[in-house]
C-alpha cells in the first residue's frame, strides 16, 4: 500500500514578533527584532535581563472562556495559534470526522508559571509554626491550579477547544520537541492514521526558574545594552542565545484531499530524521555527528538528493559549538554544493522559543517555499572563519525553492530535522 503524503494547508503563529502569521512574516522580512528587556519579571540583578516576549497578547474571543481558568499565558498563546491556524486552512473538526483528526504538540520545559509555585513555598516551606494548614486550602489553592500543572494541558485544552477526537499525544525532547511532533504528524498521515493533524509547539521559560537556569549553564547572551543585536548566530563574536516564547500550528492533511477540495497548500512535508547525540548535554559534537544523521535521514525519508535542497532553516543558536557543529553537519553531508545553498536562522530576530522553535521554524520553512523568499540571519556582523556558509546577510532573499530542511537541534542531544518540498516538486514540475 502506497503511503499517503501530508500537505500544509493551513499555518498559525503568536510571536515576538507578531501574534499572528501575516504580521510575524512581514516583521520577520523586514529584520525587525523581537528582543527587548524582560517585562514578565524583575530581571534587573540577573546576569542577562533580555528575551523576546510576546507583546500585546490578547486571548481570541473565540477560544470558550471556560477553558481559561485552566490555562496559563503560554497554552493560549497555542489556543490562538492553532484558531488561527484552523482558519487559515478553512477546514474544522467536524462530528462526522473528529476521529480522523489528530493532535500532536511539542510541550515546554515548565508546566506553571513561577508564581503558582511560589505560593506554596510561601504556604508550606515558610510557614513559622512548621505545621501545614489544610483547612484554609481554599485561600491559595483550587481544582483549577491542578489543571495548569499537568504537562499535557495544554494538549487536552487544545482537543476540547478544536473537538478532536483522534490520536493525540504531546512531545517533549527540549528544542527538537516542536520539529520531532511535526515529523510525527506527518508518519500518522502517511499510515492512514488520521487525514487531518494539528501539529506544532508552544512554550514560555521567560520567568525567574527559566532565566536563572540558563544563566547558570552561560548558554544566554549578556550583550544586555543592545538587545535587538544579542542573538548573532554564526558571527565571530556570538556569546549565547537569547530566550524567547510563542507558538506555531500548522494543519497538516492528506495531500490529494487537500488538492480535491481546493485547499491553499503551502508546501508538502514530505521528510523527516531524527538522532540522539550522546556527547554533552548542552553541546553538540563539533563535527555535527548527530546532526549530520538526522539531515541524511530527513533527505532519504523525502527520497530526494543533496542537489535538491534550495533553503536550510538552521538551529543557529548563538552559542559558539551549536553554530559550528551545525555548519560542520551541513558541509559534511552537502560536500562541496554546502556553500552555494542559502542558510539563515530566524533566532536572530525571533529568539529561541525552546519547545516552540521547531514548529514555528517549520513554519517558517513552509512560508519560504510558498513565497519564494528567505529571512536574512541577522547581526552577522563579524564572520567566523569556522563558519563560512551562505548565510543571507544582506537581507531578504528571492528564490524559487524546490526543497528545503528545518533545523532543530535539542538540550540533551535529540536532533530533529525536517524537509519540506515545493507542492509541485514532481517531476517536469519545477
Amino acid at each position: 500500500m502506497k503511503s499517503k503524503r501530508a500537505a500544509i494547508t493551513g499555518i498559525g503563529i503568536v510571536s515576538p514578533l507578531g501574534n499572528d502569521r501575516e504580521t510575524f512574516w512581514g516583521n520577520l522580512l523586514a529584520g525587525k527584532s523581537g528582543i527587548s528587556n524582560i517585562t514578565h519579571f524583575d530581571a534587573s540583578k540577573f546576569p542577562c535581563h533580555i528575551a523576546a516576549e510576546v507583546k500585546d497578547f490578547s486571548i481570541s474571543p473565540k477560544i470558550h472562556k471556560k477553558l481559561l481558568k485552566y490555562s496559563v499565558p503560554f497554552i493560549q498563546y497555542a489556543l490562538n495559534a492553532a484558531q488561527e491556524a484552523f482558519e487559515d486552512a478553512g477546514i474544522f473538526p467536524k462530528a462526522a470526522d473528529a476521529e480522523r483528526w489528530g493532535a500532536v504538540v511539542g510541550s515546554g520545559m515548565m508546566t506553571s508559571e513561577f508564581d503558582y509555585w511560589l505560593k506554596f513555598q510561601k504556604t508550606f516551606a515558610d510557614n513559622e509554626d512548621g505545621t501545614i494548614q489544610f483547612s484554609n486550602k481554599p485561600d491559595f489553592y483550587r481544582v483549577t491550579d491542578l489543571g495548569k500543572t499537568l504537562p499535557n494541558s495544554g494538549l487536552a485544552l487544545l482537543l476540547e477547544q478544536f473537538q478532536i477526537k483522534g490520536s493525540a499525544t504531546s512531545v517533549h525532547t527540549a528544542c527538537a520537541s516542536g520539529g520531532q511532533a511535526l515529523g510525527l504528524g506527518l508518519e500518522w498521515i502517511r499510515r492512514g492514521e488520521a487525514d487531518y493533524v494539528l501539529a506544532g509547539g508552544f512554550d514560555s521559560m521567560i520567568n525567574p526558574v527559566g532565566v536563572s537556569s540558563f544563566c547558570l549553564l552561560g548558554t544566554l547572551s549578556p550583550y544586555n545594552d543592545t538587545p535587538e543585536t544579542a542573538s548573532r548566530p554564526f558571527d565571530y563574536t556570538r556569546s549565547g542565545f537569547v530566550l524567547g516564547e510563542g507558538a506555531a500550528f500548522m494543519i497538516l492533511e492528506d495531500l490529494e484531499k487537500a488538492r480535491q477540495r481546493g485547499a491553499k497548500i503551502y508546501a508538502e512535508l514530505a521528510g523527516e530524521g531524527n538522532s540522539l547525540s550522546s556527547y554533552r548535554i548542552t553541546d553538540s559534537h563539533p563535527s555535527g555527528d548527530g546532526a549530520i544523521q538526522a539531515i541524511q535521514w530527513a533527505l532519504k525519508d523525502a527520497g530526494i538528493g543533496p542537489g535538491d535542497v534550495d533553503y536550510i532553516n538552521a538551529h543557529g543558536t548563538s552559542t559558539k559549538m551549536n553554530d559550528l557543529s551545525e555548519t560542520n553537519a551541513i558541509k559534511a553531508v552537502f560536500g562541496e554544493r554546502a556553500k552555494t545553498i542559502p542558510v539563515s536562522s530566524t533566532k536572530s530576530m525571533s529568539g529561541h522559543l525552546i519547545a516552540a522553535a521547531g514548529a514555528l521554524e517549520g513554519a517558517i520553512t513552509a512560508l519560504c517555499i510558498h513565497e519564494g523568499k528567505i529571512p536574512m540571519t541577522a547581526n552577522l556582523a563579524t564572520p567566523d572563519p569556522e563558519c563560512d556558509l551562505d548565510y543571507v546577510r544582506e537581507g531578504t532573499r528571492h528564490k524559487f525553492i524546490r526543497a528545503a530542511l528545518s533545523n532543530s537541534f535539542g538540550f540533551g542531544g535529540s536532533n530533529s530535522c525536517l524537509l519540506l518540498k515545493h507542492p509541485d516538486m514532481e517531476k517536469g514540475k519545477c
